[in-house]
């Protein structure tokens, strides 16, 4: 049963919606929490830590909605929050989305546009959490891989495993938070976990969004990779929404002057697919390695913040689908010719 937050001081707003929820209220699919104020929601919040998303008016007494939003990204970033305002300008949308608003739907409301942006909105925070709890799971298992499993193997099944590889063709991804080092040196650890946990949240929904799968988190950083049909394609689409959900994400609060920016690199090609580790520690981590996982790497360094670059051989696949600018000759690491970069516009 999904549980959902009304916060809005129209006291005949409660009531209207459960009569046009009534059916999915009986069937316990929907559950409301009602509101009266941002300072009451975050009250109820407390109350019911289990609240999904947050239906928000703007305009309140006491603690107004863009304050609430705020107070949501910081303390509970798996709520998402849907406005529902009469103030439907475009000013008080962009304000809205950039502290952190999943949607908008304006008053008079269209119930029939509340109902599907409401289904979107919970679809959108299960997504997250099945991603959360395989991260957490494949974490446990890594935890516990020498005791539990490993003690079923014996040694020739593990080093054979080991062992086991392939060449596959694929694209892979490199995102880095750009300038995180500078605040990780200076707010506390706690602040600094819960951002950085927050921003592979977002990061992680758009990679996997569009089939990629994450291949190891590299300090601030993200390793992902894109296997099967227009592979390239979908890494590219991937990075366009990460890098618009990060920008939309609004600066920590606190005096640290920081706003999350990424930077991107991608590159397409043959790789090497295997289990590479120790036999003797027992540990391995299967993952990709060659030249289009290193140039990749190091598109991702030469990247500006909000860059997406691109090698010239993945442009000349992908230049008819998206806009794309020659950024021009660029000398990387441990290449012996500069390389003709592309940065992704849209």
């Amino acid at each position: 049963m999904a549980k959902i937050l009304v916060a809005d001081d129209e006291a005949d707003l409660e009531m209207l919606i459960k009569q046009k929820f009534r059916q999915k209220i009986r069937e316990k699919t929907y559950e409301f929490v009602f509101a009266s104020n941002g300072n009451d929601a975050l009250e109820k919040i407390q109350q019911h830590p289990d609240i999904d998303i947050v239906l928000s008016d703007i305009n309140m007494p006491g603690m107004d909605g863009l304050t609430l939003l705020s107070k949501l990204g910081e303390a509970w970033p798996l709520i998402k929050a849907v406005i529902v305002s009469a103030y439907g300008d475009m000013e008080n949308i962009r304000n809205a989305m950039n502290r952190g608003a999943f949607d908008f739907v304006t008053k008079p409301i269209n119930f029939e546009d509340l109902t599907l942006t409401v289904e979107k909105t919970l679809q959108h925070v299960q997504q997250i959490r099945r991603t959360l709890q395989a991260i957490k799971e494949n974490n446990i298992l890594k935890m516990y891989v020498d005791e539990t499993v490993l003690k079923f193997m014996d040694s020739r099944e593990f080093e054979s495993s080991l062992a086991a590889n392939e060449t596959l063709e694929g694209t892979v991804m490199f995102i880095d938070i750009c300038s995180f080092t500078a605040i990780s040196e200076t707010a506390p650890a706690d602040m600094v976990v819960k951002l950085l946990n927050n921003y592979f949240e977002v990061m992680v929904a758009g990679i996997i969004a569009q089939g990629g799968y994450i291949d190891k988190f590299i300090g601030d950083a993200i390793m992902a990779v894109f296997k099967g049909d227009y592979h390239l394609d979908r890494a590219i689409d991937a990075a366009l929404d990460v890098r618009s959900k990060i920008s939309a994400l609004p600066p920590v609060e606190g005096g640290h002057d920081f706003t999350p920016k990424v930077s991107i690199g991608i590159n397409s090609g043959e790789m090497i697919s295997g289990n590479i580790g120790s036999a003797s520690l027992r540990r391995l981590d299967y993952t990709v390695i060659g030249d289009t996982v290193n140039t990749a790497q190091r598109l991702q360094a030469a990247a500006a913040q909000n860059q997406v670059l691109i090698s010239e051989h993945c442009h000349n696949l992908i230049k008819e689908s998206f806009s794309c600018r020659k950024v021009g000759e660029v000398k990387l690491k441990n290449k012996s010719n500069p390389v003709t970069v592309y940065e992704v516009l849209d």
